[in-house]
């Protein structure tokens, strides 16, 4: 198999699910189940994750896990400038032989253990990624909290999950994940994908999910800090069946919810994230009253 610009390759801008699979055979290999790695294999979807992302010339990328680099080169098209960080040493050599011709520099790491200064070179990026369902969640939620020179999101993900990223207050996919993605920005889901644009064919649809983030945290740090909100809201939900009143006894006393204007017989699900901010900043404005 030729390099990049060789041969039929030289036109290739994308990958169709064929060019996909020679490449695969041509190097004998196939998608990893222990990386979760189902490359997409359809153009018209990357070219449309590429334009929900709104970037274009002068606009930096962050690509988590490109594989064989369809979604990458989409990106490339936008007149992005690309960085591409790819765990899968054996995909590494067909990916570079793709991408770095057209510009695109590509990392070898985990996205679970990376030092993001290094990789974003100080520089505001956008992620847009089709990341493995297995670490989806936790890592959006660790970019959100570590790495705030990541602007916007365009993030695909099982249907389930991109739901529950997205979900407001009082939506049946609504939790805590919810509440600190709300915390950090707006979430909404532009678009469903099916199973069938990728390789190997996943059993359940894909959401798109566009996050941009806020200026500042949806809750003022000064008057509660992440760590006490998020304790309050991971208990609340921890119980989401009962009132509040009793899925947070212990933690949050009666007064606290006369303070927040929040009724204590309300459930988990009811709050948005400006109620949850009232009432950990009135619990723990209780809590530091009794020590005195």
């Amino acid at each position: 198999m030729g390099q990049c610009g060789e041969g039929i390759w030289a036109t290739r801008v994308t990958l169709t699910r064929r060019q996909a699979t020679e490449l695969l055979e041509a190097h004998g290999l196939s998608p990893s189940r222990a990386l979760g790695q189902n490359f997409v294999v359809d153009p018209n979807t990357v070219r449309r994750i590429a334009r929900l992302a709104e970037v274009g010339p002068g606009d930096r990328v962050l690509e988590i896990g490109p594989g064989l680099g369809s979604l990458t080169l989409a990106m490339v098209e936008t007149g992005a400038t690309v960085c591409a960080l790819e765990i899968d040493r054996y995909v590494l050599p067909v990916l570079r032989s793709l991408v770095e011709p057209k510009g695109v520099r590509v990392i070898e790491g985990d996205a679970m253990n990376t030092n993001w200064n290094d990789v974003l070179q100080g520089e505001p990026h956008t992620l847009v990624a089709n990341l493995p369902y297995n670490i989806s969640t936790p890592l959006i939620l660790d970019l959100l909290d570590g790495v705030p020179l990541l602007s916007s999101m365009l993030v695909m993900v099982q249907r389930e999950v991109g739901e529950r990223l997205a979900a407001k207050a009082g939506d049946d996919a609504y939790g805590a994940v919810s509440v600190k993605v709300a915390y950090w920005g707006e979430a909404k889901v532009v678009g469903i994908v099916p199973p069938t644009v990728f390789l190997p064919q996943p059993k359940v649809d894909s959401a798109l999910v566009r996050i941009v983030r806020r200026r500042a945290p949806a809750v003022d740090p000064s008057v509660v800090s992440a760590d006490d909100l998020f304790a309050v809201v991971r208990k609340g939900f921890g119980q989401r069946r009962k009132m509040l009143r009793r899925s947070l006894a212990g933690m949050v006393g009666p007064e606290a919810f006369v303070a927040a204007g929040v009724r204590p017989e309300a459930r988990a699900e009811e709050l948005d994230v400006a109620a949850w901010g009232r009432l950990a900043a009135a619990a723990t404005a209780a809590a530091s009253a009794t020590k005195l």
